[in-house]
């Protein structure tokens, strides 16, 4: 494990060039233990080759990517294609995760509600129970940083509320980072340390709140995508539930983060 006040990785100054084209260039960004950065832009603009180069996937072109040797990484790409061709569990899907035993396994599946489809093939599942295998895949080894691109995509609303809460839960409960590629703005600015906007480069980069003033963030995506980053922070005392419901820090149970005694969850930052 990293110290606490020390860099969890850094890419400094990072080009990668493919077919003689530069996707990203002088991309540079540090994340630091405990940290959510969710990084935005337009389609095509090296979100995902960005999280590809930080996770080594891709070697970057140019400059480097600076990491402790034995940092553990969990990643759940855009997309994953499944042959349909080659049956394949849940369970078996899981075990191909690593060396995990048995009851980590059956731990992790029970905590993302697809323990009951353990022997349904992956095939089957619904966007938002495939979505909670990749993530239930990449959390189950304890990874120090989780890397995740468009982890929500396919998911209805009450789906994407619960993957995000179980993201937020990761962090407050390991201290790992997270570094994720995420549209869905009105639901993870509430968690997010660092907004990081790229167009083939950094554009931009700061807390929600100020990139939400940034000029070159609302000249990429108009004045009123600024609302989706000026949102309220969420003090973040209560789970969302799978059935959509919102139990809080004392025990009650309500359709949202709104308490029937009238006191609610959210303040203005």
């Amino acid at each position: 494990m990293l110290h606490s006040n020390s860099n969890l990785v850094r890419m400094d100054d990072v080009g990668f060039r493919r077919d003689g084209k530069w996707l990203i260039r002088h991309v540079s960004f540090t994340v630091q233990p405990g940290q959510i950065i969710t990084i935005v832009g337009p389609n095509g603009s090296g979100k995902s080759t960005t999280l590809k180069v930080l996770t080594g996937i891709l070697k970057p072109s140019e400059g480097k990517v600076i990491s402790n040797k034995s940092l553990k990484i969990g990643y759940v790409p855009q997309s994953l294609a499944v042959d349909g061709t080659m049956p394949i569990s849940v369970r078996r899907m899981m075990n191909l995760a690593g060396n995990v035993k048995t009851d980590a396994i059956d731990a992790t599946m029970a905590r993302f509600h697809i323990d009951h489809l353990a022997n349904s093939q992956v095939q089957s599942l619904s966007g938002g129970e495939f979505q909670r295998l990749l993530l239930a895949r990449a959390i189950m080894a304890r990874p120090q940083l989780l890397v995740l691109d468009e982890p929500s995509q396919g998911v209805d609303f009450s789906g994407q509320m619960e993957i995000y809460d179980y993201i937020r839960e990761y962090r407050d409960q390991t201290g790992a980072s997270v570094v994720l590629v995420s549209h869905d703005l009105h639901l993870v600015m509430a968690a997010t340390d660092q907004v990081i906007c790229i167009n083939g480069h950094v554009c931009c980069s700061g807390t929600p709140e100020g990139v939400a003033n940034n000029p070159q963030y609302l000249e990429m995506f108009g004045p009123h995508a600024a609302q989706a980053l000026a949102i309220y922070r969420h003090n973040h005392d209560h789970i969302h539930l799978p059935d959509g419901n919102v139990r809080h820090a004392d025990g009650t149970i309500t359709d949202n983060c709104h308490r029937e005694d009238g006191h609610h969850h959210e303040s203005p930052e």
